[in-house]
This record gives C-alpha cells, structure tokens and sequence, in this order.
C-alpha cells in the first residue's frame, strides 16, 4: 500500500493528521521510501509536515489556505506527543461564540515543558504551559474528525487574565472577557473556584467583572472564595519594575491602567 493510499483510507474515517510512525506501523515499506513518498506529497501540497514526524493532510476545501483549523487535528496531534492540552485563550474565546478579537493564530495550552510555536505557511501556532494543571474547566467538543479538549468560559476568561502581558495587555482581551462573561455558568465558575490556584487572577477577576457592572452573583461568589484565605495587593497590569501602591477597592487591586473596552 503506498503512502497516498493510506492517506485515502484516513480521510473515509474522516481523519486529516497521521504520524511517521503510524506509517512505519501499517505499511509494509522501509522508512526511507516512506520518506520519500512524503516528500512527493509536500512538493503537491496535499500534505504539511506541521511538525517532525507529524503531518496534516490538506483536502481540496482547505488547499488555498493550506492550512486546517486546529480542531481536526490537536486531539491525534497530542496523543502522538503523550501530552495533556486544551484549546484556549483566543481560540476558545472564538468557539464559545465571542469572537470579538479576529485571530488567525492558534492558542494551545499544555503542560510543561514548553513547546516550540509552529509558523510555517499559514499556520500560526502558540503554545502556552500550566504548571497547575487540572481536567477540571475542560470540555469535550465534537469536530468533523472526533472530540477535541477546550477550555470553559470560566477557563478561558482567567488563562487570558493570567496571561494578559503575552497578549497584548488587558484592554485588548476586555470586549472578549465581557462576551465570555455572558457565556459564564455558576457550576462553571464553582467548579473553577473549587482548583484554581492562581488567587491573583482571581482578584483581577472579580474587579473585572465588578468594574464592568456584570453579573453580581459571580462577584460575591469569586469574593467569598477569596476570603477563606489571605491575599495582598495586586497591580491589574503585572509589570516587572512596579509594585502594588494603595488600594481603594475590596479586591486589593491596583488599578495601573485605564480600562477602555472597543465593545
């Protein structure tokens, strides 16, 4: 069997991702005649080498864009790398309908190590590491190939805090936070307060959701959480060569940006 008849047979199961070694496994040839068989197949542009020992197959509805949405091929992409992984940031922000921020880049988040961000062609790739990590706040959704991993809304919404400096800082993501907040579940936000770690994004969270007058619920709920422990005071915009100054407000957060959402 060569190479394009095996990707044939992956595409009738609706898979668009293989591996090398998933070829080594099922096809009766050297690795080198693999290889070389796939280097054919790159030169038309009917695979993407994505990365080594990992390759995308490109189907005529994607063949201009040479690229396909990452819900096709994350979930085979991690399990080739034994790794745990949620879709997050942007990304879920985008399928969890708040599309607000038009990104044409991918956000992955794993555990540690780090991975490489991919850039080849149109493909945009980055990966951002928890060292917290947790399978609470991760949902199962259905794409054309099978499940894939993402992050709630209460997920979401705090990963994009946590990570508001490699973003491009907090008033770029607030029209995106507000949308989320909309899709925000009380068992969602139960769940997330019952492991999260992180109770300087929290506070960051509360005042957010405070300042920008949403649900009450949440505020109350985020505040009690925060209660039950001690927490000092945090600036809103994390920088390097500043510390927290006075605080006017119950969530101890030093308010060291001008909050002006595009919604």
């Amino acid at each position: 069997m060569t190479v394009a008849i095996y990707i044939k047979q992956l595409l009738s199961y609706e898979e668009y991702s293989f591996s090398l070694d998933e070829l080594i496994d099922n096809l009766n040839k050297s690795e080198s005649s693999i290889k070389s068989e796939l280097s054919r197949l790159i030169k038309k542009k009917e695979i993407l080498n994505l990365r080594k020992g990992f390759y995308l197959i490109i189907i005529p509805r994607y063949s201009s864009a040479q690229k396909l949405p990452i819900q096709l091929y994350c979930e085979k992409l991690f399990r080739h790398l034994n790794r745990n992984y949620y879709v997050g940031l942007f990304s879920a922000s985008k399928f969890h309908g708040a599309s607000h921020q038009q990104v044409q880049r991918d956000y992955l988040i794993t555990e540690k190590p780090k991975f490489n961000n991919i850039s080849k062609n149109a493909i945009d790739i980055r990966f951002f590491t928890t060292s917290n990590w947790s399978d609470k706040n991760i949902q199962l959704k259905k794409s054309d190939s099978g499940i894939y991993k993402i992050s709630s809304p209460a997920l979401t919404i705090v990963d994009l805090i946590h990570h508001q400096t490699k973003l491009g800082g907090i008033n770029r993501m607030l029209a995106t936070i507000e949308e989320l907040c909309e899709e925000l579940t009380k068992s969602d936000l139960i769940e997330l307060l019952s492991w999260y770690p992180n109770r300087s994004t929290l506070q960051r969270l509360g005042f957010l959701i405070e300042e920008l007058e949403l649900n009450e619920e949440f505020q109350e709920m985020i505040y009690t959480n925060l209660k039950s422990g001690i927490f000092f005071p945090v600036l809103l915009s994390p920088k390097s060569n500043e510390k927290p100054g006075a605080v006017a407000n119950r969530w101890k957060v030093d308010v060291n940006v001008k909050l002006e959402s595009d919604l």
